[in-house]
């Protein structure tokens, strides 16, 4: 299976003109935004979590990242409400459930293979910098072939974001414009290295989730 496959092309998915599928589990479903394989896959999607879904016990060879959006996920390491942002490397394992439901934007398949950093960190207990006029900032996670980070925007802030080894863009709530296309809550977009980031808060301000300079280290898929 092959979706947004391509990395040298712009993509974009839009919450709303997207649908829910089933998983090979009852209850879960996913909207998939770019995938390359089929059930084991380099994958990111949205992840809706039924009350009292679970999934079987699992290892992930490609390393887990996934954050929060909505309701409490949870594994043998604890609750993870909305807002926890994880990182669970290869070759750890769990079991994921949601007693109370929750919906959760992951990334799967997606780490270096040497990489052996976890995280689990609470965004909204969290001590936000301020970059900027107008922005809040919360870095997630550094290391040499990627950054992670979260950024809240007031109304109307203007913002270039590095590009160049590539970025991907998931906006948490809010509104933002890039001049090509406008995005709003649960809405994903990357683009591919070498490109140019500029973007607009919307009347409402935007809060999103970014993830930059990964695209350069990964082998591109078919388009």
């Amino acid at each position: 299976m092959y979706i947004n496959a391509d990395l040298k092309q712009r993509a974009a998915v839009r919450f709303n003109a997207s649908d829910w599928v089933a998983s090979p589990m009852p209850g879960v479903e996913r909207r998939m935004l770019d995938r390359v394989g089929e059930e084991v896959a380099r994958a990111t999607s949205i992840v809706r979590f039924a009350p009292g879904s679970a999934f079987s016990a699992h290892a992930h060879d490609g390393g887990e990242e996934y954050i929060v959006l909505d309701g409490t996920f949870q594994d043998e390491d604890g609750d993870f409400p909305t807002g926890c942002y994880v990182r669970n490397p290869p070759t750890t394992s769990h079991t994921p459930a949601a007693t109370d439901g929750a919906t959760i934007l992951v990334k799967l398949h997606q780490f270096d293979p040497e990489d052996r950093t976890s995280v689990r960190l609470d965004t909204n207990q969290a001590t936000w910098d301020q970059p900027a006029i107008g922005v809040e900032r919360l870095l997630l996670h550094e290391d040499p072939r990627e950054q992670v980070v979260m950024e809240s925007w007031a109304p109307g802030t203007r913002r270039h974001l590095d590009a160049t080894g590539g970025l991907e863009v998931f906006l948490l709530s809010g509104e933002l414009s890039d001049g090509t296309d406008s995005i709003e809550a649960w809405d994903w977009l990357r683009l591919p290295p070498g490109s140019v980031f500029e973007a607009e808060a919307g009347p409402d301000g935007a809060r999103l989730w970014f993830k930059s300079g990964h695209l350069s280290h990964v082998a591109d898929g078919p388009a």
